[in-house]
């Protein structure tokens, strides 16, 4: 059975692979950064950077419609956690994201709106972080304005490296993408616990 799972996400990547070559790609990419933020086991940075490095011209216009399909994709998500909770809570519980799920809800009371900035970097899936935000009533505003910097920094930033790199940078970022994602993550708590400090002294 879990041969069988496995087997499931190699072929939805393989797939993801074959949009990025598609004459339609950039529209692929679109729908499938829109789904990722909610329910796709697949990020869009395996499409993303490999039509980076066949349109290195394009690179910027495409890490905009990556995020701007991710952050829309990432408000359903938000309404499905604020409305639906309920049917989707024991599923959830039960999937290979419970973890996840658990560590989501402890950054919000640790770190609040800062909990979805950090899920932009981070290598924990979005989607999680997007049903937890609606869960727990976060307001819409913050929270769109925090998904936009996080997601942006992360696809501006692998459309960057792909222009810059090409395909070294690209087997690369496959390579260390998660410590990557790691590092960015404690720089920004770092830059959230000093933000706490300065103001709180009198």
């Amino acid at each position: 059975m879990m041969h069988g799972v496995g087997k499931l996400f190699s072929n939805l990547y393989q797939r993801v692979m074959g949009w990025s070559r598609h004459p339609r790609a950039t529209r692929y990419l679109a729908a499938l950064s829109f789904a990722e933020s909610s329910f796709f086991p697949v990020p869009p940075d395996v499409m993303l950077a490999p039509m980076c490095l066949g349109s290195p011209h394009r690179a910027y216009w495409l890490a905009f419609v990556t995020t701007v399909s991710s952050v829309l994709g990432g408000l359903l998500g938000y309404f499905l956690g604020l409305w639906a909770m309920e049917m989707i809570l024991p599923w959830l519980l039960e999937s290979k994201y419970a973890q996840a799920y658990a560590l989501a809800q402890q950054w919000f009371v640790d770190y609040g709106v800062w909990a979805v900035l950090l899920a932009g970097f981070s290598p924990i899936p979005y989607k999680v972080f997007t049903i937890a935000a609606g869960a727990a009533s976060m307001a819409v505003f913050p929270f769109v304005i925090a998904s936009i910097l996080g997601r942006g920094g992360r696809f501006f930033l692998v459309a960057a490296l792909m222009k810059w790199g090409g395909a070294p940078m690209e087997q690369w970022l496959n390579r260390w993408v998660d410590r990557l994602g790691w590092i960015l993550v404690g720089l920004v708590v770092i830059g959230f616990l000093g933000y706490q400090i300065s103001s709180s002294s009198p």
